[in-house]
């Protein structure tokens, strides 16, 4: 069933350098998350050490920056290894954050050779299993949120609802949600669950604006869901790029910068994501600590509707209709 009810959830507020890092809930029954989520992604291209990536963790945390998102596919299902084995130097950390995980996409490699090519799974054993592998492999008892990481065409979500339940009576799992669905696919699996998706995790950024328009961010404002953003800065394309469509959003951007006494195009990129009503959390794909500063000064920047749509007419060349 939908949780209706209006979300009121006070937002509470961690300093550090005269910085405030907001938290809030991803839904009235769900989790209080960091504003900004650290993304682990390329963790295993980021060659630390486990003690460094200790220093790194440790580093976000003292920022405010407590929600980490991870998939067991990450790294070649590495990453979730190399994260555990640094918070096993100490698991005290661990009641400290809030860790996500994902599963349901299997890809061919050395790990895992029964995969003859890349498929998707979201049987109820494997989201168990994949459970399973993944608190060993974070060295905890728990996660704190499961996503159904893609939409699968072979989908059977009574099976889903039957996994997820399990994975809370075995207190393995304290919420679920999903990412890239759209919304008829977010009702379709809401329809079989007793408690509410917390979340959809989905790209959004000037170089890619489709849930804004095809109602993912709808359903995710209807019924109360904060949607976790992934790829905000575009992949790196949106600095990058040499494409005309993505020199005109540069340039937009940075006038825009200079309209808030100069900040940069990435902190009026995040700016602009966190104006949609839907309350998005963008992560934070990257192991540079000064990534995290620059980010979380974004949260102060209040971008007015006809700069917010500057942006996005940059991004699809046209005027508003």
């Amino acid at each position: 069933m939908h949780a209706c009810a209006v979300m009121q959830s006070p937002l509470t507020y961690k300093k550090i350098n005269n910085m405030t890092v907001s938290r809030q809930q991803l839904s009235p029954q769900g989790p209080s998350f960091s504003r900004f989520i650290a993304g682990y992604w390329r963790l295993a291209d980021w060659n630390m050490s486990a003690q460094q990536c200790l220093g790194f963790l440790t580093e976000h945390l003292e920022l405010g920056v407590t929600s980490i998102d991870h998939a067991d596919i990450y790294g070649d299902y590495r990453v979730e290894k190399l994260f555990g084995d640094a918070l096993a130097l100490q698991p005290s950390l661990r009641s400290e954050m809030e860790i996500v995980s994902k599963c349901g996409i299997k890809l061919v490699s050395p790990a895992r050779a029964d995969h003859r090519l890349n498929h998707y799974d979201t049987s109820s054993a494997h989201i168990i299993a994949s459970v399973d592998n993944s608190l060993g492999n974070l060295r905890t008892d728990y996660l704190d949120l499961l996503l159904i990481h893609r939409p699968d065409p072979l989908m059977n979500v009574d099976d889903i609802a039957t996994a997820f339940d399990s994975l809370k009576r075995a207190g393995k799992v304290r919420h679920f949600g999903v990412s890239n669905f759209t919304s008829s696919q977010c009702a379709l699996l809401q329809s079989r669950l007793d408690e509410p998706l917390v979340t959809n995790q989905v790209e959004l950024s000037p170089a890619n604006l489709s849930v804004l328009h095809d109602g993912t961010l709808d359903y995710c404002q209807q019924y109360h869901m904060a949607p976790m953003i992934w790829s905000a800065l575009g992949g790196g394309q949106l600095f990058t790029n040499g494409d005309a469509r993505f020199q005109r959003i540069r340039e937009v951007l940075v006038e825009v910068g200079k309209q808030h006494n100069g900040a940069s195009p990435d902190q009026i990129v995040y700016a602009w994501i966190m104006k949609h009503p839907s309350r998005p959390l963008p992560l934070i794909g990257s192991g540079n600590i000064t990534r995290y500063h620059t980010a979380l000064a974004a949260e102060s920047i209040e971008l007015d509707r006809q700069q917010w749509f500057s942006i996005w007419r940059a991004a699809t060349g046209h005027d508003v209709p």
